[in-house]
């Protein structure tokens, strides 16, 4: 891939690093797909980090009370998100026997492993403990960081108690590395916000930026369910999960989950 001796200018590809980047795929077999498949992961890999990028940005914004700014990110992060969601697309393409070309190299490996998928899922909230373990955060200090950083819904609460809302001091003060749990006192707060749109435009919009980013992955967690279905039914999935069955309960998790259980009070 090299442009070595090229009478044309490669300051593009010097300047992004293509010649590393295509130096990246080394499939392990003879099937035809594994690149495919390697390719589409990394691609998965990079559009977490930018969706990374754009929540992380979102987070200072708000702890700036600059909410505009931070809808402005959100909305990027949305974009980014769907690109990931598309993803699935391609590898979807694969069949069940094309799969399994090659799936025994994946041995225990796990896309839930990645390093960027876990601080995504950290930035956004969810701090679940079965997500990490202390050999993952001692390999990787960005994500003990991430871990034991406030998250975009703790920045998010902080603000609108700033605002003048009633979040309770417990959650504004709590322990960010602590899972979160769904707060009646923070849906009513939500509730207020969304009877009374035009005295809280900017909350709301917040809101509602933030309701289209747990749209969107949510919505990503159910083509990978589908995918998976797909190629591998009832097995036993990559990392010794428990497949389908573990990815359907996933799927069940919500972030800023009071956004979603309020409409039922409106």
């Amino acid at each position: 891939m090299s442009g070595a001796g090229c009478p044309y200018d490669n300051q593009y590809v010097d300047y992004a690093r293509m010649d590393d980047l295509h130096s990246l795929q080394e499939p392990r077999t003879d099937s035809p797909f594994e690149m495919s498949f390697i390719l589409i992961s990394q691609v998965k890999e990079l559009l977490f980090r930018m969706v990374y990028l754009e929540v992380d940005q979102a987070r200072a914004r708000l702890r700036e009370d600059r909410p505009e700014a931070a809808c402005r990110a959100l909305g990027r992060a949305v974009r980014s998100q769907r690109v990931l969601i598309s993803s699935w697309e391609s590898m979807n393409a694969l069949t069940v026997d094309e799969f399994l070309g090659f799936r025994e190299i994946l041995g225990q490996a796990s896309g839930t492993q990645s390093f960027m998928y876990r601080m995504l899922e950290f930035a956004l909230g969810n701090r679940d403990l079965t997500m990490v373990r202390t050999s993952d955060l001692d390999a990787f200090p960005q994500l003990r960081a991430e871990w034991e950083r406030p998250s975009l819904y703790d920045e998010v609460l902080r603000f609108l108690a700033r605002a003048g809302l009633p979040v309770p001091e417990r959650l504004t003060d709590r322990d960010p590395s602590a899972p979160y749990t769904s707060d009646l006192d923070v849906e009513k707060v939500w509730t207020t916000v969304y009877r009374a749109p035009g005295e809280f435009r900017t909350v709301y919009d917040l809101a509602e930026q933030l309701l289209e980013v747990a749209y969107q992955f949510s919505h990503w967690r159910a083509a990978h369910l589908l995918v998976v279905e797909r190629m591998l039914g009832g097995k036993r999935g990559s990392g010794g999960s428990d497949g389908a069955a573990w990815l359907r309960a996933v799927n069940e998790h919500r972030f800023f989950p009071e956004l979603w259980t309020m409409r039922s009070a409106l």
